[in-house]
């Protein structure tokens, strides 16, 4: 096949991919930003302990469906139309929990919310995908990474920000509503931000050429993706498109366990991703710093600083990712994470434990463990973000033939989801057993995540969309030949 000219890269396809990511800065606000408002209303709501845990964890179940869904709807309406939507219910649900009236509700503003950060998971790393020329597609795939952990980070300062006026998430602040009312609703603000960028958004050129829109795509891939041969490009493309056929989740499926291998490569990337404890790790840092010294008034502030770092470790990735390839960095990321994770699980069969005036426990560490332990959370913070972090979205969106990129990113991300929620709920029974236990239950995910990566996780690096196949270990070969 004659190869095509290699794309330009211009101002314009940095604009519509940073636009694109911004699902992923809603995706990270709102999943943060329950973080400061989860003890004032629970006090208002009079929320036991399981109540409580469900009303955080609910909006995760509302990600599950919504990233289930995405593909189909985004293959029937287009990836633009379907970031509107998402767009929408992020602006419901921001408004709808702030003037909730009980916890009922508050759980379905929750997981309405959830539906549309289930979407904008899926959709943002394939609509980047698609736009981006394959030598810089691991920078601009990982600006979703970026953004997540910038809304973390964000939502984190807003409500430190907002607590902080009222004299506490609990007081109120304006109009008679308390403070943590009004950190669901400042994510209206980036929401509506969203929406507008999106209506500015060119179409997916991949869309378009599936549903026979030649002349849009044209204009697409000329004015944003830079390429320099269109003619050319759009019939590797569509060579590739199945156009007769409407994808559905039947064309996921294949003769291993009832899907194709590279749609279980990108599940169990998903799922890796998120047994390796990495939201349990923020969930129980307050307890660490407080090992070493930090009074609890201070963890939220420390969270800030904690999720800066998260920053620029995810921007260190940036710069590597097209340089040094997905698996490499995937593979070294893998091993910091196993080994500081260990060492954690063995600091904790250290430590005591202390009965608090509520009736829970919390365990202490002594010196040199607690230090140990502190910095190895750190170290495991900086090995998942320069690698499992941004490079999973980054896969995610470009792994995946044409054809079935968008149902099988959907998959992927359910899996995601689903992970996210089990990791986040077992937490509790799995510290009771002991943080050994807990912390050793994730260094052996992230064991196996090292030779999961490095016998089925294909190299995608300079490679073409057009080039994907169903075949992971096809591409690995493929791969290497295109890097070397």
């Amino acid at each position: 096949m004659t190869e095509a000219p290699p794309s330009r890269l211009n101002a314009r396809v940095v604009g519509i991919c940073v636009a694109a990511a911004l699902g992923g800065f809603l995706f990270g606000f709102d999943t943060a930003v329950i973080n400061g408002a989860v003890d004032a209303l629970s006090a208002d709501f009079e929320l036991g302990t399981q109540l409580q845990g469900f009303a955080v964890s609910s909006a995760l179940l509302g990600c599950a469906a919504g990233a289930w869904f995405a593909g189909p709807v985004a293959n029937k309406l287009g990836r633009v139309p379907t970031m509107l939507v998402a767009a929408g219910l992020f602006l419901i649900s921001a408004i709808g929990s702030g003037l909730a009236i009980g916890v009922v509700d508050l759980i379905g503003w929750r997981v309405l919310g959830g539906l549309g950060v289930g979407a904008a998971s899926v959709i943002a790393p394939a609509y980047i995908a698609e736009v981006s020329p394959a030598r810089v597609r691991g920078r601009l795939g990982s600006l979703q990474q970026l953004a997540i952990v910038t809304g973390i980070f964000t939502a984190l300062l807003s409500d430190t920000v907002l607590a902080n006026a009222a004299g506490g998430a609990a007081e109120q602040l304006w109009f008679g509503r308390e403070a943590w009312r009004w950190m669901f609703m400042a994510e209206a603000v980036p929401a509506a931000v969203y929406g507008l960028f999106a209506l500015r958004l060119p179409e997916s050129p991949r869309f378009l050429v599936a549903r026979d829109r030649l002349d849009k795509a044209s204009q697409v891939l000329h004015d944003f993706t830079g390429v320099v041969n269109v003619n050319l490009k759009i019939e590797e493309i569509r060579k590739t498109l199945d156009v007769e056929k409407r994808e559905s989740l039947g064309d996921l499926r294949g003769s291993r366990l009832g899907l194709k291998p590279i749609v279980w490569v990108g599940i169990l990337l998903s799922v890796f991703q998120q047994f390796v404890g990495i939201n349990v790790i923020f969930y129980y840092s307050t307890t660490l710093w407080r090992s070493v010294g930090f009074e609890e008034s201070d963890a939220l502030t420390i969270s800030v600083i904690t999720s800066v770092t998260n920053i620029v470790v995810t921007i260190v990735a940036i710069l590597l990712v097209d340089k040094v390839g997905r698996r490499l960095m995937l593979l070294v990321g893998s091993v910091g994470m196993t080994l500081s994770l260990g060492v954690m699980a063995f600091s904790f069969s250290f430590a005591t434990l202390e009965r608090l005036p509520d009736g829970t426990q919390e365990a202490q560490l002594g010196e040199p463990w607690s230090m140990i332990a502190l910095i190895c959370a750190n170290i495991f913070v900086v090995s998942f973000g320069a690698s499992w972090g941004p490079l999973v979205w980054v896969l995610l969106g470009e792994m995946f033939p044409n054809r079935i990129r968008a149902g099988a990113l959907g998959v992927a991300a359910a899996a995601q989801w689903l992970s996210n929620f089990f990791i986040s709920t077992t937490f509790p029974t799995f510290s009771e057993i002991g943080l050994p236990f807990a912390y050793g239950f994730y260094a052996t995910f992230a064991l196996i995540s090292f030779f999961f990566v490095y016998f089925r996780v294909p190299e995608t690096k300079d490679m073409e969309l057009e080039d994907m196949s169903d075949a992971p270990q096809a591409r690995r070969r493929a791969g290497a030949s295109a890097a070397g």
